[in-house]
């Protein structure tokens, strides 16, 4: 799925996202959860393509949005959004580079994106270190929402490690793919990290022959 909200924001695919965002307004995320994080039970099960239309919305009701790509091992951000990818948050964790520098605007006005940078031998380390925390900071001061891509939670703890920073987290499912077992052990995980799991997202919901929806499901489940 392309970046439907963008370049189709009519469509009932973009109507969808504008219902996962008036639920996010509800819980007043933009005003007490500022960090989100995006992860999903295993790999292809479109969280990062929920991630970026939703980012979209977000800024079609005029927030400040930044989509950072935390996937150190498979980061697609910077595809979906058109943008290199040779500095980005690698070279500001190493110190290489400035913050404010590597940041990028997109096409999508009101959408900044921090790509990953050039994939790092050591991932976990990096996202488990101090500055880590200290650039997450430095976003919340800068945007109304930052919202985190990462890889999956069953994968590998990058999720985990990323999940005890933010204020809140999203887990994404795919409809006809995710089994429920691994569902409830990913929600353990992320309970056991100290997430706030603000919901779940069903992804990829058939609603007849030709339209394909999405199912959005919210609430603290514990």
């Amino acid at each position: 799925m392309p970046l439907i909200t963008y370049f189709n924001p009519k469509s009932p695919e973009a109507e969808a996202f504008k219902v996962l965002r008036t639920n996010l307004q509800f819980l007043k995320v933009d005003e007490q959860t500022k960090t989100i994080l995006f992860t999903s039970v295993g790999p292809d099960e479109g969280k990062s393509t929920v991630l970026a239309n939703l980012a979209v919305s977000l800024a079609q009701v005029g927030k400040k949005v930044l989509v950072v790509d935390c996937d150190l091992r498979r980061p697609v951000q910077h595809r979906i959004f058109g943008h290199i990818n040779h500095k980005g948050l690698t070279s500001v964790l190493s110190e290489t580079d400035i913050l404010e520098e590597v940041i990028q605007k997109t096409d999508a006005p009101g959408v900044f994106i921090l790509t990953t940078g050039l994939i790092p031998p050591n991932p976990a380390e990096l996202l488990s270190s101090d500055r880590m925390q200290i650039v997450l900071e430095k976003l919340e001061d800068m945007f109304d929402i930052v919202m985190i891509d990462s890889p999956p939670i069953l994968a590998v703890t990058d999720a985990v490690i990323l999940a005890s920073m933010v204020d809140g987290v999203i887990l994404i499912t795919l409809a006809g793919r995710t089994v429920i077992d691994k569902a409830k052990e990913a929600k353990e995980k992320l309970l056991a990290a100290g997430a706030k799991i603000l919901g779940v997202v069903l992804n990829g919901v058939e609603r007849s022959r030709n339209d394909h929806y999405y199912y959005y499901y919210y609430g603290d489940k514990k």
